[in-house]
């Protein structure tokens, strides 16, 4: 990148790294700080490469293959269930993709503003811990919100403060690894952060989130070059911390463990009386709904976030749980919302995933690598995206779209896919 000022430095490189560092905190905050930050970093990249006449780093198959989606859920969206809400999701998603070619033109450019980012997350979940810890034990948090059913910390009423640690853990898992490759002071209270962070997520009562950092963590074990013991010691840890919480206060054990036996009917009298459900009787009544949907929009779907809008018809009402906003599971989403033709979309990044990870994993039986540690910690945090069974929220909701999305820059940087 080129600057001719130090102003013009300032206002496209400085202000938008600093958005992005910034970005663990804007998300604690809720979706509009992240999302604004998410607009202005596209907005001022975009002003740059016009400025410049220089296109150079959107000339790569990743950015053609993001833009064909993303014309295609315009199309969707004007032909098919036309609605101004779904018109917004779609017409606007491109700024995600510009997003990650920016971050990545800045990790180019100068890539120790990483740091930066590091330590936001760092602060971010070094406070939620504490916070967190804290609500669980005593009922309330630091602000005096009340812990009603679940630990939420800063979150409150979103109960979303699992889902924010898993998803972003494998960035900062990662991004440890990157910047200490020495071990130094601060090398013990990162790792005790890691453990705490693990065990949280479980006492968060947040069944998908516990289910996704174990995943995460399964990951690193199996591909990792370097990582094998120091990921099996903090799993094995925040274990043991969560067996002795677990005798002291039964709480988060009861709604993880027991209350998931209960809703998925696996105890044997309702087993016998009412069947199995997937996850929940509302989970299973969302993805029977979804999927009928889907066989009679197989092509194109019902439209973009179209799924509240038809699930209390009578085809496509399974019982008066069976609607909400979405059906709370991204393929089937994907399937009842865009059909085929969307399924397409994300059936190729699956394919070109587990690829890649195979390759991998032959190359480590021979002592070779393709993907470095550093590498396989991001790749971690995307499988928890691209895991099939398991309950997910809105795939087209800008929170859930700004977490995921920070793994690409990382990875498509230390990977070298993309050349200025």
């Amino acid at each position: 990148m080129i600057f001719n000022s130090t102003q013009e430095n300032f206002i496209f490189f400085r202000i938008p790294v600093t958005l992005f560092s910034l970005i663990p905190f804007f998300l604690i905050t809720g979706p509009f700080l992240s999302d604004l930050s998410v607009s202005l970093i596209s907005l001022l990249f975009l002003i740059y490469c016009v400025k410049r006449k220089n296109f150079s780093y959107f000339n790569n198959n990743y950015f053609y293959f993001f833009l064909i989606f993303w014309f295609y859920i315009i199309f969707n969206t004007l032909v098919n269930n036309f609605n101004l809400d779904s018109l917004k999701i779609s017409f606007f998603y491109f700024r995600y993709g510009i997003f990650v070619i920016a971050i990545v033109a800045f990790l180019k450019e100068d890539y120790k503003f990483i740091k930066y980012f590091f330590y936001c997350i760092f602060i971010c979940f070094t406070v939620l811990i504490f916070d967190g810890f804290y609500q669980y034990f005593t009922g309330e948090n630091i602000l005096g919100w009340k812990n009603s059913t679940r630990t939420s910390s800063f979150f409150g009423s979103e109960k979303i403060l699992g889902s924010y640690l898993s998803r972003l853990w494998p960035i900062f898992f990662g991004l440890s690894i990157f910047m200490f490759k020495k071990k130094n002071k601060f090398y013990p209270l990162i790792m005790l952060t890691f453990v705490l962070s693990e065990a949280l997520i479980f006492l968060s009562g947040d069944r998908t989130a516990f289910f996704n950092i174990n995943l995460s963590a399964i990951f690193v074990i199996l591909f990792s070059q370097k990582l094998f013991k120091l990921r099996l010691i903090t799993l094995l840890s925040s274990i043991l911390i969560l067996i002795i919480i677990s005798l002291i206060n039964p709480t988060a054990k009861e709604r993880v463990i027991n209350q998931t036996i209960a809703q998925m009917n696996l105890d044997s009298k309702s087993k016998v009386e009412n069947g199995i459900y997937i996850f929940s009787k509302e989970h299973t009544h969302h993805y029977i709904s979804a999927f009928r949907m889907f066989l009679d929009n197989k092509v194109l779907g019902v439209g973009v976030k179209n799924f509240r809008n038809f699930c209390n018809d009578e085809k496509y009402r399974i019982s008066e749980v069976s609607c909400s906003t979405h059906p709370h599971n991204t393929y089937i989403q994907i399937l009842s919302e865009t059909g085929i033709v969307g399924f397409l979309f994300l059936l190729t990044i699956l394919i070109y995933f587990c690829k890649y990870i195979l390759k991998h994993f032959i190359l480590k039986f021979k002592g070779k690598y393709y993907f470095n540690d550093f590498e396989i910690c991001i790749l971690s945090g995307i499988a928890i995206y691209l895991w099939p069974i398991v309950p997910t929220g809105n795939i087209f909701n800008n929170w859930l779209n700004i977490a995921m999305i920070l793994n690409f820059p990382f990875l498509i940087w230390s990977r070298g896919l993309i050349k200025a």
